[in-house]
Order: structure tokens, then C-alpha cells, then sequence
């Protein structure tokens, strides 16, 4: 996978601004899409166009992925998850890799000093929001962050079949 994903097209900035119900801004990539093309998950500038810095590099986008995310959520995941890392060591070190990971990826668009050493989700030391965690997991492949790994395992939700 390639974290960063392709460019944007008019097309994709278009549906996102559906998914959304706002218009998109600041998209740089789409490292994950639907088996139908349309994207799920959306890399955004670590600095907004209107001069906001921007931690969250990867945004879920498609509408039942964020629902799946929600429902992980409001199902106490979160705290499962924030538990499962204390009691394995070896996952701890793999959500500190994907942390750092992050950030590098963030770093190779720009470097903004308000988020340094701050990715999303929580990493490296909670867990906070499958939504962003979820996204990067995507984006990244299996493998890289072990909590959107897990939430992405638990939920009904998947690239295939198209559920846009």
C-alpha cells in the first residue's frame, strides 16, 4: 500500500464533499478506496489552507465505515482496546511504531511545529479515535497499527462489497 495513495481527482473531491455533507478541503491523497473507486479514506495537509494546523493526516470519509467506527465506539471499544495494549507488550510497541510512522508520513508533506510528535487516535499511549486509527490502518495495510487492525477486524463493515 502506499500511504499517501493517489491524488486526488475532481471526481474524488466531489463525492467526498457527499460523504462529508461539507465541502472537502485540503486533500492530498486517497490511500484507501472502495472495490467501486469511490474513496474511504482521505490524507489531509498537516496544515489547513486556512492556516489551522492539522494532526489528523488520515480521515475515514466513507459513510459506512465511519458508522462501523461509531458503533465500535459507543460499544466501549475503545477502552478494550486501550486495555488489550497495557496487558501486551508487543502490541504496545507495535501502536508506539505506528505512532512514529505517522508522523514521518505527516512529515514527508509538512512539517508543522504546533503537532510535532502529536499523530491521532490517541497514539501512542491511548486509544481515542477508531475513526482515525481505522483510516490509517488502511491506508497503511495490515500489520502497521495494531488498534485500527482490531477494530477493522470487528466490525461489519469492509472495502468489499461496496457499501457506498
Amino acid at each position: 500500500m502506499r500511504p499517501l495513495g493517489d491524488p486526488p481527482t475532481a471526481h474524488d473531491i466531489e463525492v467526498v464533499s457527499e460523504q462529508l455533507w461539507r465541502p472537502a478541503r485540503d486533500i492530498v491523497g486517497i490511500p484507501a478506496r472502495c472495490v467501486c473507486g469511490n474513496p474511504v479514506v482521505v490524507v489531509t495537509t498537516p496544515r489547513l489552507g486556512d492556516g489551522t494546523p492539522f494532526p489528523t493526516l488520515y480521515y475515514l470519509t466513507q459513510p459506512e465505515a465511519t458508522r462501523a467506527a461509531s458503533r465500535l465506539e459507543a460499544a466501549g471499544r475503545m477502552a478494550d482496546y486501550q486495555e488489550r495494549l497495557a496487558e501486551d507488550a508487543e502490541a504496545a510497541k507495535a501502536y508506539l511504531l505506528a505512532h512514529e510512522s505517522y508522523i514521518h508520513t505527516r512529515e514527508s508533506i509538512d512539517v508543522v511545529d504546533e503537532i510535532a510528535g502529536i499523530s491521532a487516535g490517541g497514539m501512542p499511549d491511548r486509544v481515542k479515535c477508531l475513526h482515525s486509527l481505522m483510516g490509517h490502518a488502511l491506508s497503511v495495510g495490515p500489520g502497521i497499527n495494531p488498534v485500527g487492525d482490531w477494530a477493522l477486524a470487528e466490525t461489519d463493515w469492509g472495502l468489499d462489497p461496496c457499501q457506498c
